[in-house]
């Protein structure tokens, strides 16, 4: 009787600590995923001043501070050249650059971030001085022309 006791006490403890290790190993593989903020300080600036950009990484809860690549490609609405600067930590998972601008216009940055088997890339747009044409997303400026479109047919009538 106690020899079964003693073995009752034994599958109890071992079930235990089975159903601790298995809720654990569940909690590990809960997905992760690469989070990237990109900031732009400021927004609006004149040319000629410093502009900041900052790209806080994370994966999870925890800040990646060593991340494959990080790239900021910049460029001014319309222009084919786009700048491709690769960027170094800073900081708690902070990839950061300060950059000037002589010309004015609306600008774009895609912040370029590849860390723990993924890619994020983030865009943003950002003014020096007096903005110029945006650039548009082809779909709405297709839906444009197609309200244009009818416009002009309907008035011919």
């Amino acid at each position: 009787m106690m020899r079964k006791g003693l073995f009752i006490l034994f599958i109890s403890i071992m079930s235990s600590f089975m159903l601790v290790a298995c809720s654990e190993q569940q909690v590990e593989k809960e997905p992760q995923f690469l989070d990237v903020q990109l900031t732009i300080n400021p927004e609006k600036a004149n040319p000629n001043e410093p502009v900041v950009f900052e790209a806080k990484v994370t994966y999870g809860d925890e800040e990646v501070t060593d991340a494959d690549e990080v790239k900021f490609e910049i460029w001014r609405a319309h222009d084919e050249n786009h700048e491709k600067i690769e960027i170094e930590h800073s900081e708690d998972g902070i990839y950061k650059l300060e950059k000037s601008f002589e010309r004015e216009g609306t600008y774009y940055i895609y912040s370029h971030v590849t860390a723990r088997g993924m890619h994020n890339m983030p865009k943003k747009e950002f003014v020096v001085g007096e903005p110029s044409e945006p650039e548009e997303d082809s779909s709405s400026s297709h839906m444009d022309k197609d309200e244009d479109a009818e416009t002009e047919d309907h008035s011919g009538h």
